[in-house]
């Protein structure tokens, strides 16, 4: 059983504000991503998106809809999900963390060309304008 690797549950947000898209910098992995993280035990996927954006973007955000999951390998070659939802900021500001050292609000083109991961820019290309 050892030899097969555990899927791993994750969630996230597309937080959108004044038309604007946050993507995340995480200096650990030197990528431009959405705010996303792993589900604790017995957690849900909303309250894990809720909490993992806070956590990454100093946002307290609402739940608007739930976008098409995204599964892919991660860089250590172990299966993940994750689930995503539409959001908007109800209040909060961005400060440095220890997973994120940098927040940008960018317009849909502007985010899909700072993305570094094809699985992100697909979520942001197929969101409605």
């Amino acid at each position: 059983m050892s030899g097969v690797a555990r899927t791993i549950e994750a969630a996230g947000g597309v937080v959108e504000q004044g038309g604007l898209i946050a993507v995340v910098h995480r200096p650990r992995y030197d990528d431009w991503s959405l705010p996303k993280g792993k589900l604790d035990k017995n957690e849900s996927a909303e309250r894990a998106a809720l909490r993992e954006v806070q956590e990454e973007t100093g946002l307290s955000c609402q739940l608007i809809e739930e976008l098409d999951p995204v599964s892919y390998t991660d860089n250590r070659g172990r299966p993940k999900n994750v689930r995503y939802w539409r959001m908007k900021v109800l209040s909060g500001e961005f400060e440095v963390n220890d997973e994120v050292d940098e927040l940008r609000w960018l317009a849909k083109a502007d985010a899909l060309e700072l993305l570094s991961y094809e699985h992100d820019r697909e979520l942001v290309a197929a969101l409605a304008d």
